[in-house]
């Protein structure tokens, strides 16, 4: 396995496998690797087959980090991350610094990104006002430094995918985006690096998450429901759990992201619930 610091290696590495037709599957990450990200580097291999090359990221990116939000704090963990992406067979780690990704905006000379205007501008786009900007202009550029075949990202982060897809279609990537299932615990709660933050009684209290994501699949099995109604008991449902705080709960159209009236089977639900200061996401088709 090798370990790649510098864009410019990174870039030259990958010309080298496409001059020989060799295809690359691609799995860009921010590190503190779970057995969520393993999966998505098994379906990169999947995708290219065993004469591929599967490349994994790690690197935490700060501008798609608000100035209030956990930058700093991000859990890190380099070496454990190296010892799981050799045991799955990744060919190649690319792990830059800020520098090599974002030339000279330490200095203020860095002024160039990338926006979606309009599957950004919803759920997390409310949130987290600056979070996609920072996530199509890492995504781009890491596209244009590892130049995969294929790009595997988690289902977990619905929202993030939609738009990456967007991206991808509207810039002529070429190239093919893979949406994965989510990994859960074994009692529901979707694996995240930010899981760390949660001590013992935060942690027992996640799972609401899943709770909520399942009694609605169920409501809407037996009839159509009003997504407002829907919002309002979610609410009371999810603030039963006492050091919950629900940041969001929503009802949209799977491919245009547009919220709906009357929640149905086919319709996607995602929420995002605080926990102290620890934010989870997560989101089903119902």
């Amino acid at each position: 396995m090798q370990i790649v610091s510098s864009a410019a290696a990174m870039q030259r590495l990958a010309k080298k496998w496409q001059r020989a037709g060799t295809r690359i599957g691609f799995v860009p990450t921010m590190g503190y690797l779970h057995a969520g990200h393993i999966s998505l580097v098994h379906e990169a291999r999947r995708r290219v087959g065993k004469k591929g090359r599967v490349v994994v990221s790690i690197f935490v990116n700060p501008t798609q980090f608000g100035p209030k939000e956990d930058l700093a704090n991000y859990p890190r963990d380099l070496k454990r991350d190296l010892q799981l992406c050799r045991a799955a067979g990744v060919d190649a780690v690319f792990t830059p610094g800020d520098a090599e990704i974002y030339p000279g905006r330490a200095e203020g000379r860095y002024s160039t990104y990338v926006v979606e205007e309009t599957l950004s501008l919803g759920m997390e786009g409310v949130s987290r006002p600056t979070h996609f900007r920072g996530v199509t202009t890492v995504v781009a550029k890491l596209f244009n430094l590892v130049l995969p075949d294929v790009a595997v990202f988690g289902q977990k982060d619905f929202q993030q995918a939609a738009v990456i897809q967007r991206m991808v279609a509207d810039l002529n990537f070429p190239l093919k985006v893979v949406v994965a299932p989510t990994l859960r615990e074994s009692d529901g709660l979707a694996m995240s690096s930010r899981n760390k933050y949660l001590d013992p009684e935060q942690r027992a209290q996640a799972t609401i998450l899943f709770h909520a994501l399942q009694a609605v699949s169920a409501a809407v099995k037996k009839k159509t429901v009003s997504a407002a109604q829907l919002q309002t008991d979610l609410k009371e449902f999810i603030t039963a759990a006492p050091l919950a705080r629900l940041d969001y709960v929503e009802f949209f159209d799977p491919e245009t992201l547009a919220p709906v009236a009357k929640v149905k089977p086919g319709t996607q639900m995602a929420l995002a619930v605080f926990f102290g200061k620890t934010r989870l996401i997560d989101n089903a088709r119902l």
